[in-house]
């Protein structure tokens, strides 16, 4: 009930006492604290003085909106927001109280797991109201959502379909690519603008179009991806409108180029198209919002608030930096993302921005495994179950990435069985299928250093092979899988084999840039050819694995080069050089076994055990490390 919806229609004016307790309701209801108690008493006042039609209709919706919004008594607004539906389906020209009220009810019955209610409920609404564009594109984006949610990808994309459609005969080209969602818990991929109104502000996703190429995204419907991201661009750059619309419009195109490459692993292509972002922000950053509203009543809505776009840039951003191996930036980029979004959750209860926390999360967790500080990724870990605790939602949408992560943790100190354990529960929560090959080359790499478990890595590595039907298009991902291939070579001795699988890696991540997998296969590489004999070779990997190793930086290639260093400078007779390297390798091992020790002291180390149901609300502190550090040193 904003301050605005208080001034009731000429009609109403004349009823004094409805204004005079719309009035206190209102006082109340804005009041710090709120005191929602009284705005409900004010607003159930009404009834007594047996009002007409339309007056009681919307205080049936006003106080359903204060009831469902401020209190948990969802049953009543339920009941309130029902009556206002059905009795301002009666009232002819009462579009805003009839759409509202459906749009709300939607919402409450999705919150309380009635889904199969609201999608009835919506398609009715929708369909009445094609001659109000703002509420029919609204509702239209409100169903499409849900369907998202329910992962009914096709149905939404039918109803963005119609909506750009429906957009393009009321001549709106800026509606042709928005979307809506209701206000529930939100994914990674839920991107909600704003209703430009003077009523309650709703927050919106993106525009028709452009939201139909994200599903189409999620689904890897490439082949209709590009001619729809073309057209996309195209009405982007040509649309003459309001520069806030056009440049917004222009950050979620851009987001959606850069996401697609960075599926796609193609680190080094993506770069100009990111570029391109990082300056659009920068441009929408200094515009103001107190821009003339459009006069086409479908062009009012926007996609995110601009502070959650500067969020969401740092974001890709920082999955940019975190695929290139540049994982100094990376952690730059993260703590100004973090930094923001604690500012704006002390303001804004959005639930995307939880989404981009728990993704900002993730990946600054993988940096600190390669850089050496798994007790801090270990307690960021702990951090993303605990936000997941608060959403039921966020933790079925994360649930893989998080076994996932603690799977890349038990690597890391060597707990083998609970690695094993903890990717193979993600396997069976996910059905991503980047990340579903993603976990299968690191189980791959578990059952390697396991070195018994040659059935089940045989069937893995068939799955992942990257010569014959790659499960997935992802440049990156193919990379790595030729590299798990040549590391299982190497470890069964056939390093000409070896040599073939880790040639094809290298020249595939220098192709786009990928520094860490250069990195692992040069120092692959030259630990093959000291096993070989040739040491010159052998340096010649060596030398720049370990530049590149410190430039990123990653501790377990800079442990293996220093000790490679240590023993190819030693076979060739250069003392200073050998004990220099020596040296290295002992202050690598130092920094790995300190932190090591830390984090296995960690209470939250006990994470490492938990495979099934919700993240454990505490843990019990361990007496000390229980795994082996032998391969560390």
């Amino acid at each position: 009930m904003a301050a605005a919806a208080v001034v009731a229609p000429q009609a109403e004016a004349s009823e004094s006492w409805y204004l005079a307790l719309l009035g206190f309701a209102e006082h109340f209801r804005t009041s710090s604290p709120p005191k929602i108690r009284l705005c409900v008493h004010c607003l159930q006042a009404v009834f007594q003085f047996k009002p007409p039609q339309r007056i009681e209709a919307r205080t049936h919706l006003q106080l359903g909106s204060v009831l469902y919004h401020h209190t948990k008594n969802s049953e009543l607004a339920r009941q309130h927001l029902e009556k206002a539906w059905f009795i301002s389906q009666q009232i002819p020209q009462f579009e805003d109280v009839k759409f509202e009220a459906a749009s709300l009810l939607s919402e409450l019955y999705c919150r309380e797991n009635s889904v199969d209610s609201a999608k009835p409920l919506l398609r009715k609404a929708i369909q009445i109201s094609q001659q109000t564009p703002y509420w029919h594109c609204r509702l239209l984006f409100q169903l499409a959502q849900l369907h998202t949610l329910e992962k009914d990808l096709v149905s939404a994309c039918d109803l963005l379909g119609v909506g750009a459609e429906y957009a393009r005969v009321v001549g709106s080209e800026y509606t042709r690519g928005i979307t809506l969602e209701p206000r529930q818990e939100s994914s990674p991929t839920d991107h909600l603008p704003g209703d430009r109104r003077p009523s309650p502000i709703w927050h919106a996703q993106a525009l028709f179009l452009l939201s139909k190429g994200m599903l189409l995204l999620m689904e890897r419907k490439l082949q209709e991806v590009h001619p729809l991201l073309t057209l996309c661009g195209q009405i982007v750059e040509n649309w003459q409108g309001n520069p806030i619309q056009k440049e917004s419009l222009r950050v979620f195109f851009l987001v959606l180029q850069v996401t697609h490459y960075l599926d796609a692993g193609q680190v080094k292509s993506v770069k100009p198209c990111l570029k391109q972002l990082q300056q659009c922000i920068q441009t929408i950053s200094t515009l103001h919002d107190d821009e003339i509203l459009p006069s086409n009543p479908a062009d009012l809505f926007h996609w995110l608030p601009k502070e959650h776009m500067c969020v969401l840039v740092y974001l890709v951003t920082v999955m940019h930096s975190m695929q290139a191996g540049y994982l100094e930036k990376a952690q730059k980029y993260t703590d100004k993302a973090l930094m923001q979004l604690e500012k704006l959750k002390m303001l804004d209860s959005s639930p995307i921005l939880s989404s981009f926390q728990v993704i900002l999360l993730e990946h600054i967790i993988m940096c600190r495994l390669v850089t050496g500080h798994k007790a801090t990724a270990l307690q960021e870990i702990s951090q993303v179950c605990q936000l997941c605790q608060q959403s039921p939602r966020l933790f079925s949408n994360h649930a893989a990435q998080l076994h996932t992560l603690l799977g890349l943790y038990c690597i890391s100190v060597n707990c083998m069985d609970n690695a094993e354990a903890q990717f193979t529960t993600a396997l069976r929560l996910t059905t991503h299928q980047e990340l579903w090959t993603f976990i299968v080359t690191n189980l791959a790499s578990v059952y390697i250093r396991e070195g018994n478990r040659h059935q089940e890595l045989y069937s893995l590595l068939e799955r992942i092979n990257p010569d014959h039907n790659f499960p997935v298009s992802s440049h990156c991902l193919r990379a790595a899988a030729f590299y798990i291939r040549g590391l299982f070579s190497f470890f069964q001795g056939r390093y000409n084999e070896a040599k073939r699988f880790l040639r094809e890696t290298l020249k595939m991540s220098n192709a786009e840039d990928l520094n860490r997998l250069t990195a692992c296969s040069l120092v692959l590489l030259g630990h093959i050819f000291y096993v070989l004999g040739n040491h010159r070779e052998s340096n010649n990997m060596v030398v720049p694995a370990m530049q590149l190793a410190s430039k990123i930086p990653d501790m377990s290639v800079q442990l293996w080069s220093s000790a490679l260093l240590r023993d190819l400078n030693k076979a060739c007779g250069n003392t200073i050089d050998a004990h220099e390297a020596a040296q290295m390798h002992q202050n690598f091992s130092q920094q790995l076994l300190q932190d090591h020790i830390e984090a296995c002291s960690l209470p939250e180390h006990n994470l490492t055990t938990w495979t099934d149901g919700s993240p454990p609300v505490q843990f019990q502190a361990q007496n000390g490390p229980t795994t082996s550090l032998a391969s560390l040193l």
